[in-house]
């Protein structure tokens, strides 16, 4: 993480018949509740390179800069 880029983590839990609506583009954003009670939106989108068979599940790290404007996103964990 470079310079004033923040990280969040959260978990999610999507079902592949949930996933649709992201895909077909009924739904453009998700909204999650980070680990430390922000709330955080940012593009459905972004989830796409994590879509398994069963939809899309666990643990995550966003990072954004000092603009909110999201940097990554990676999987750095599965669900208990």
């Amino acid at each position: 993480m470079a310079g004033n880029a923040q990280q969040v983590r959260f978990a999610i839990s999507i079902s592949a018949e949930d996933y649709i609506y992201y895909y077909k583009g009924q739904a453009t954003q998700v909204i999650v509740n980070a680990h430390d009670g922000r709330r955080v939106q940012f593009p459905a989108s972004c989830l796409q390179p994590f879509v398994l068979h069963d939809g899309v599940n666990g643990v995550f790290s966003l990072c954004f800069d000092a603009d909110n404007k999201l940097v990554g996103l990676e999987k750095i964990g599965e669900l208990p």
